[in-house]
């Protein structure tokens, strides 16, 4: 099977509901979708969802790489080298992140159809099914209260809380939210707003709520700051923003700077990279949950093949989809009670464009 063509589309999407977190409000994103086509009847799709916070990468950046890099690249090339092109594509691209992702998903979907399976059971198969969070950005009392019950009546039990914003306001909120859902499951992200002390006096007053996951407290280039925290909380911190690489991993994972970390593939680059990345944090003893940034439809389908794949992965964050608009992927998978469900056709999913 050999590549004869490239292209793409680019997605400027909208969000139903613009939110809020601790460094920026957030109400559009642009998507890149790549399609790559064999001499076969086979064709590879990939997500790039550029985010200059997340993955340091302009939707300028990752549209310059597809055209002059991506592109000329990938012609005559057989996707079962996808270990080698990936390799190839990260020493030719000034761009990382989405970019290299977004071709790392299309190739893999591409094996998977050839091999005649889903993408999760090409990649291991570990389980079926997989919980997620949906999350909650930074809004007034009310407004995360009357949220939350409109999270829990569509059926999800796990919702995560954005803060960083306001130690006193955070607290509130996750002390109101577990008086009037007792049952329900808690995650908080800080998103980088708090320092060490704000982080020591959340974890304290909000020691009898249960939260799961305290999710990048501290900023990034302060593990230290991060690994204080770990050190002294009782809850499960979880890295994000910190574990953008493999050799990010390897440093936070051997100074025992965290308890869990946060895979987002358009954050690390692709399934291969994450596999990579979890993998030392299965060595460190570290839990993993597979997370997400503003993608549509085809981006949380690769997230979620990779999450069932594995069996370090426990949790999953995949909720990004949700509030685009017009999304043409949103038949990828099926989303019931807040459990996420994979397509049974090869590779991501039926794809009709």
């Amino acid at each position: 099977m050999r590549i004869t063509k490239v292209s793409y589309e680019r997605l400027n999407l909208k969000l139903s509901e613009p939110y809020t977190i601790a460094y920026e409000t957030i109400s559009k994103t642009t998507n890149f979708i790549l399609k790559i086509e064999t001499d076969s009847s086979l064709v590879g799709y990939g997500c790039a969802a550029p985010d200059i916070e997340v993955t340091q990468e302009t939707a300028a950046d990752v549209e310059q790489a597809i055209n002059q890099t991506i592109i000329p690249y990938l012609i005559n090339e057989n996707p079962f080298h996808y270990a080698r092109i990936i390799d190839d594509l990260r020493g030719l691209l000034k761009v990382k992140s989405s970019a290299i992702a977004m071709v790392d998903l299309a190739l893999l979907d591409l094996v998977a159809k050839k091999c005649d399976v889903p993408l999760y059971q090409f990649l291991g198969g570990y389980r079926t099914e997989i919980a997620t969070s949906i999350t909650i950005g930074i809004l007034p009392l009310d407004k995360t209260l009357e949220q939350a019950s409109d999270f829990i009546a569509r059926g999800f039990s796990i919702i995560k809380v954005k803060g960083g914003l306001s130690l006193e306001e955070d607290i509130q909120k996750m002390i109101r939210l577990r008086e009037n859902h007792p049952k329900l499951i808690l995650r908080f992200d800080g998103n980088q707003g708090y320092s060490v002390e704000d982080s020591l006096a959340f974890v304290k007053a909000t020691e009898n709520v249960g939260i799961e996951i305290f999710e990048q407290p501290t900023k990034v280039g302060k593990d230290e700051r991060m690994g204080e925290v770990t050190n002294q909380v009782a809850i499960p911190v979880m890295a994000d923003e910190s574990l953008k690489t493999l050799k990010d991993a390897f440093r936070l994972a051997q100074n025992e700077r965290l308890d869990m970390v946060n895979i987002k593939l358009q954050k690390v680059g692709g399934i291969l990279e994450g596999m990579h990345i979890n993998s030392v944090a299965k060595s460190a003893k570290l839990e993993a949950m597979v997370g997400c940034i503003d993608e549509c439809g085809l981006g949380i389908s690769a997230g979620l093949h990779f999450a069932l794949s594995r069996p370090n992965i426990k949790y999953a964050d995949l909720d990004g989809h949700l509030d685009i608009e017009e999304d043409p992927f949103k038949k990828l998978f099926r989303l019931e009670k807040g459990i996420l469900y994979p397509s049974e056709y090869p590779g991501l999913g039926k794809i009709t464009l």
